[in-house]
């Protein structure tokens, strides 16, 4: 039996959008924080109640069925609406207590978020972290994140983002690897010698390309994507990397190898949506952030807070 359009659970078209983005019925509860079998109950509910089967069930997924996929963008539009007055709402309260959702990568939030989060907790009780510690871009607009810690500036409209500084980067080895490799002491030198570099990102080969260094993939003996895993692998002594001085500065068992050689920054943007920025538990998170990020950056000059 079919239902009419305005007897449509909120929650029933998240699950559908959610499938209808990822293609799984895992990937989207991944996404909503939700158990599998729930979204899947969603999704029979809601093809229930429309009268239509909005998927087709594939053995590496969920594809949209023509039916299905007419409904995507109405959805989409009814997200975007329920978001912007979730966003407006928050904006608008003078509450400190309640949660704030903060995304940054894997690498930035083991590294150097983890203390600011204790502290905000030492410092604001009421106020309750929510960490999404993902490499990839969540969405501001969507509340995915209510703040984002970002290495490049966003583009997203509607968000207010500063450039915080740079953090250095700097070539680094073990001492135990040196001692079994030796010590290069000038650029060339580092042809022959184990480097450790990226797997599939391209980044650091077209960094070092800039120097005019051409490296391929095949040129680094170890390769890992996951940054604290690269990181961790370089103080191992698997080889030589280019890691962040902040961190790699404060390891005893760790060389800075080639202490001349300047190495563009790693950009630090934060950002938030312009309906929430000055909302009293976002503000205090925001300036947290920001005092805690500081104290590991090169300062960019004045500070400025940019809207999109």
């Amino acid at each position: 039996m079919s239902g009419s359009p305005t007897s449509l659970d909120w929650s029933l078209l998240q699950s559908f959008l959610a499938v209808a983005e990822t293609g799984s019925l895992s990937a989207a509860a991944r996404r909503l924080g939700a158990s599998q079998p729930t979204v899947g109950r969603h999704i029979q509910t809601l093809e229930d109640q429309m009268g239509v089967a909005l998927f087709v069930r594939q053995a590496k997924g969920m594809a949209l069925s023509d039916e299905g996929r007419r409904m995507v963008d109405p959805a989409r539009r009814m997200a975007h609406s329920a978001s912007q007055m979730s966003l407006n709402a928050l904006g608008a309260t003078k509450e400190i207590k309640g949660p704030v959702r903060v995304t940054a990568s894997v690498f930035t939030t083991h590294y150097q978020l983890a203390p600011i989060f204790a502290d905000i907790r030492a410092k604001h009780p009421e106020i309750e972290i929510e960490v999404v510690a993902n490499d990839a871009s969540e969405n501001l607009l969507f509340r995915e994140a209510d703040i984002a810690v970002r290495m490049y500036r966003p583009e997203q409209l509607d968000v207010v983002t500063r450039h915080l500084g740079d953090f250095g980067l700097g070539l680094y080895a073990a001492k135990s690897y040196l001692n079994r490799a030796g010590t290069p002491h000038t650029f060339h030198d580092l042809t022959d010698h184990d480097l450790v570099g990226y797997d599939r990102s391209e980044d650091l080969i077209r960094g070092m390309r800039a120097y005019g260094w051409e490296v391929t993939r095949d040129s680094f003996a170890v390769r890992c994507d996951h940054h604290a895993v690269y990181w961790q692998l370089v103080r191992a002594g698997a080889g030589i990397g280019v890691v962040q001085t902040s961190i790699a500065d404060n390891e005893p068992n760790v060389v800075k190898l080639l202490p001349d050689l300047e190495l563009p920054g790693l950009p630090v943007w934060l950002t938030a949506h312009q309906a929430i920025r000055r909302s009293p538990r976002v503000a205090i998170v925001w300036d947290a952030l920001e005092a805690g990020l500081l104290k590991h950056l090169e300062p960019p000059g004045k500070l400025a807070e940019v809207p999109r």
